[in-house]
């Protein structure tokens, strides 16, 4: 009887034993990738200062945290692949982003002089910023080399705005970049990763619907 006690004791004794690693892997998988993420928010961040290049940065960056959550192989040199292969039609991308941010510049300057109807047409043209901001960064979200960055934002933008929960996500993500900056400048390089995962997360999801 005794024997039998014991012998049935072993059995749940390995159980749990294997359920403690299986838990321990999951925590350990899901720290790798956040490590992964702050990381890959330094890259873009560098990549970034070309001033023009922050569409490629972002792409680059989404698809290398593509890469990480399916297990595939991948580092700095395929980042660096992936952003040069992006740079080459996103640099125009950037450059239209700019102008974009300094139409809206001058509504706000507009706004703050008071000039009639000022203070709507800022309103009007941060939103149309913010919303333009994100359907770039889910376009940067679904980039593959070879892809057309016209043919991306075209369609990022409407899932911009037929899928309204998942673009809030990706303003979240750049909310928490925003507050970064104002209360430690440094946290906003890596938190640039945040906002790619974010943005690769909301097109999955989406995709999954």
């Amino acid at each position: 009887m005794a024997q039998a006690h014991v012998k049935a004791r072993a059995p749940r004794k390995e159980f749990r034993r294997k359920e403690s690693r299986r838990k321990e892997s999951v925590f350990g998988e899901r720290f790798s990738v956040f490590a992964e993420t702050l990381l890959t928010g330094v890259w873009i961040a560098v990549a970034c200062l070309g001033i023009v290049t922050y569409p490629a940065a972002f792409a680059a960056g989404a698809r290398h945290l593509r890469r990480r959550t399916t297990h595939e192989g991948g580092g700095l040199r395929e980042f660096v692949a992936d952003f040069r292969a992006a740079v080459r039609g996103g640099w125009a991308v950037g450059l239209a982003g700019w102008a974009v941010a300094a139409a809206v510049w001058v509504d706000v300057l507009a706004a703050r002089a008071g000039i009639p109807g000022g203070p709507l047409v800022g309103a009007v043209g941060v939103f149309a910023l913010i919303a333009a901001t994100v359907a770039l960064l889910r376009a940067a979200a679904v980039w593959t080399p070879g892809a057309a960055w016209r043919a991306l934002l075209a369609e990022a933008g409407r899932r911009t705005v037929l899928d309204p929960a998942g673009s809030f996500l990706v303003v979240c993500g750049l909310a928490v970049v925003a507050l970064s900056a104002w209360f430690a400048p440094p946290l906003a390089v890596p938190v640039l990763g945040a906002v790619a995962a974010a943005a690769v997360a909301v097109e999955q999801r989406h995709r999954h619907r």
